[in-house]
């Protein structure tokens, strides 16, 4: 089997892009416009991947005509309930520049990503917009909302994830089913990592924490720092025994309170978002969360792209 390949924009931190790696896929580009994020993938795949850190508008597709699957993580505040929900009229909506590279790249698969937002009735026209132009592409598509609890995340995270595969390969497509087994709770994804430095409380904390996480949010360099979400999330979060005030520079030590909540690191969060232990994030604390918090977990992602690869490998 030739090796299949992809070019991938909007790749922050690498979270699609591990994953579509790890279901038989080469970065013929990794595109991201963050300084940061493209020096966490130049860390970890620097000498395997292309990575460009550009502006998406200034990527001309037709260098990549060859390619087999185009792939995205478009931003997410032009639908997220988050925000203002502007749609087509947030200047941050990317799905224009998006179906200018399919037209341009004719890959044999399409998979784009984005918040449930996208899923609400308010953008019914614009979706059917999108689809209409993948179809005059040549593509049937696939749009439903994947939970990444399904595919052994031990968090909710649903995400709105757009298939477009062309003929004759469209026909091979299945949409991957849920793992049989439940995700791991966090206590016991965690448990390690919170007994590291010493607390003598990680014990009971991971027994606990016994349920999955809720969705963690990255937040936007306009807003959102260092924390594990809004009112709600936290709120959610401190039924776990996690404090969602903040992200903690280190594991709680020997001296830190039995009982009390801790916070977790960036590393735990990574882990609860599907990323190995060996992914190196860079950038500050704040810069490095917002990474982890706005990816797309590898383990859907492989999910996923081992479907559109069974397809276009028949």
């Amino acid at each position: 089997m030739s090796e299949l390949t992809v070019v991938e924009i909007c790749a922050g931190a690498g979270g699609q892009a591990l994953g579509l790696e790890q279901a038989g896929f080469s970065h013929a580009a990794a595109v991201e416009i963050d300084a940061d994020a493209c020096e966490t993938l130049r860390r970890n795949r620097g000498a395997d991947w292309k990575i460009i850190e550009d502006d998406v508008a200034n990527l001309d597709g037709r260098g990549y005509s060859r390619v087999d699957l185009f792939a995205g993580g478009v931003p997410c505040p032009p639908f997220s309930i988050a925000g203002k929900q502007l749609g087509k009229a947030d200047e941050r909506d990317l799905f224009p520049q998006a179906l200018r590279l399919i037209a341009e790249i004719r890959p044999r698969a399409v998979l784009l990503e984005n918040v449930r937002g996208l899923a609400a009735a308010r953008f019914d026209s614009y979706r059917d917009q999108v689809l209409a132009r993948l179809a005059d592409l040549g593509f049937s598509t696939w749009w439903q909302l994947a939970h990444a609890s399904d595919y052994g995340v031990p968090q909710l995270r649903p995400r709105f994830v757009l298939v477009g595969i062309a003929q004759p390969w469209a026909t091979g497509f299945r949409w991957p089913e849920p793992l049989s087994q439940p995700p791991p709770t966090v206590g016991a994804v965690l448990a390690d990592l919170m007994a590291s430095a010493g607390w003598p409380g990680a014990r009971d904390w991971a027994l606990r924490a016994d349920e999955i996480a809720p969705t963690v949010v990255g937040g936007s360099k306009k807003h959102g720092g260092p924390d594990l979400g809004p009112t709600r999330a936290r709120a959610a979060w401190r039924e776990l025994g996690v404090d969602g005030l903040g992200i903690a520079d280190r594991p709680p030590g020997p001296d830190f309170p039995v009982g009390q909540p801790p916070k977790l690191t960036v590393q735990m969060v990574a882990r609860l978002q599907g990323f190995p232990d060996s992914w190196q994030f860079s950038g500050r604390k704040t810069a490095a969360y917002r990474q982890v918090g706005n990816a797309f977990p590898p383990p859907v992602a492989r999910a996923v792209g081992s479907a559109i690869a069974a397809a276009l490998t028949g």
